[in-house]
């Protein structure tokens, strides 16, 4: 039985070593083990210590990109090239406690093809951050068609057969998180509380982490174009009231109009419903059409210590 652990890792040098030896103690009784960094681009000399912590002990690998190509994209490249039985992902900042992986490795000894994490306290996170995961998760969950727990992420453990399915899909921008909820498989959650960060600050902006939404809402979901189409039809009918109400003041009390301004308005009003309606259908659709029809790779490795993977 082999073990992957895949970790990436953005400007995460100072967390590095001390996440590595904490993984090396917790799994001391799994010595068939991968750990494996994906540096997304990083521009600190974290790629320098995963190389050094490489030559140290061939059961760690490092996979780096030629750039930053987000969080996701990282995660999808660990999930491709670990060769584990089982494949655990977690963030490098140490806020996943590594002490819950051999409660994980049991559920799954026991049968469960995922375990995930629920975050039931967070320690050390301010008040927007908050605000905004709540508001996260209550879209998420609103808008789409799959259902995220409040305060899952991606520090989770997929069997093989899992981890296949996600290597053999063929999504552009595939949104791991929802991709697992949507799969199914038998699941068993475990909850934590969450350490604030060792070291460093959260790569995660607000205009990321409003795309990372977005992108989760999109890629599950045509409810937000539904959304376009009923709001298209209520502005069409309150301009096609607006006509009505134009067309009386016109033939009952002229004295109270400028000459022009109904038809002017009327038919701003109506086009613009009818824009709403049709831009809102058409270019969701077609912006995924457009990035899915170009085949581009989710990521470029640069350098790895392992040996590429088809």
């Amino acid at each position: 039985m082999k073990i992957s652990v895949i970790i990436p890792a953005y400007n995460e040098s100072g967390n590095i070593i001390p996440l590595t030896n904490k993984l090396n103690e917790v799994l001391i009784n799994y010595p068939n083990r991968q750990i494996l960094f994906i540096d997304d681009g990083s521009t600190d000399n974290s790629l320098e210590i995963l190389q050094m912590l490489h030559q140290q002990d061939n059961r760690i690998g490092y996979i780096s990109f030629s750039r930053n190509f987000g969080h996701q994209h990282a995660l999808r490249c660990g999930i491709d090239h670990a060769d584990g039985d089982c494949v655990i992902s977690m963030d490098a900042d140490l806020q996943h406690p590594p002490e819950l992986i051999p409660d994980m490795i049991k559920k799954w000894m026991e049968g469960y093809d995922i375990v995930y994490t629920q975050r039931i306290e967070e320690q050390g996170i301010g008040f927007f951050k908050k605000i905004t995961s709540a508001m996260f998760y209550h879209l998420m969950n609103r808008l789409s068609d799959v259902t995220l727990e409040p305060g899952t992420a991606d520090f989770r453990l997929l069997d093989w057969r899992v981890a296949n399915v996600i290597k053999n899909s063929h999504e552009q921008g595939l949104f791991v998180r929802g991709f697992i909820s949507w799969m199914g498989f038998k699941q068993f959650k475990i909850t934590y509380s969450a350490a604030p960060r060792h070291s460093g600050k959260s790569k995660y902006s607000f205009r990321k982490m409003l795309s990372f939404a977005l992108n989760g809402i999109t890629s599950f979901s045509i409810k937000p174009l539904r959304f376009s189409i009923i709001a298209g039809s209520i502005i069409s009918a309150l301009a096609f009231v607006y006509a009505c109400y134009a067309i009386v003041v016109y033939l009952f009390y002229p004295e109270k109009i400028v000459p022009g301004w109904a038809s002017v308005l009327v038919s701003v009003l109506f086009i613009g419903g009818i824009q709403l309606l049709f831009l809102g259908v058409l270019g969701e659709y077609l912006g995924k059409l457009f990035m899915q029809a170009k085949q581009r790779p989710g990521y470029i490795i640069k350098e790895s210590s392992i040996h590429a993977k088809s």
